[in-house]
């Protein structure tokens, strides 16, 4: 049974909200994830959830509508999971899969076929927890660069 409540973030989760997102992304300046979910705050088209339990957030899902080619699918435009996390203490205790059912009903909202996602190739638990969801995986890539200038 899933004891926390998921609903769209308000202007007073920012502070909770970015120190997720930062626990999501520790490489990034927590600064600019920050500024990033305030935009995501006001952005009209939705697809931003939070997951709440004893007055504190416990995790979040961020998606997108994508209408360019994602790797894997077959339609367009497709729902894009962007962010998906749930603080540690939280996890197995079904939040993740609130926060997914959130985003699925989002993305059929806006008559989509498809909701697609992505994970690095080394972090095996999202592998899980995708795959426990019913996600299946679709191909692996590893994405190159050059500076030529």
């Amino acid at each position: 049974m899933n004891p926390a409540r998921v609903r769209p973030p308000r202007a007073a989760d920012l502070p909770a909200w970015a120190a997720l997102r930062a626990a999501l992304w520790p490489e990034v300046d927590p600064e600019l994830l920050a500024s990033e979910a305030s935009d995501l705050l006001h952005a009209v088209d939705g697809g931003v959830f939070v997951a709440e339990a004893d007055g504190q957030l416990v995790g979040i899902a961020e998606a997108s509508l994508r209408h360019d080619y994602v790797n894997g699918t077959a339609s367009s435009p497709v729902g894009f999971i962007e962010a998906w996390y749930v603080a540690p203490g939280w996890r197995g205790r079904g939040v993740g899969r609130a926060l997914l059912r959130a985003v699925e009903a989002w993305t059929r909202g806006l008559g989509c076929t498809e909701l697609a996602s992505d994970a690095l190739l080394d972090n095996s638990a999202s592998h899980a927890a995708h795959r426990a969801c019913g996600f299946e995986e679709t191909e692996r890539v590893v994405y190159f660069r050059k500076r030529v200038g």
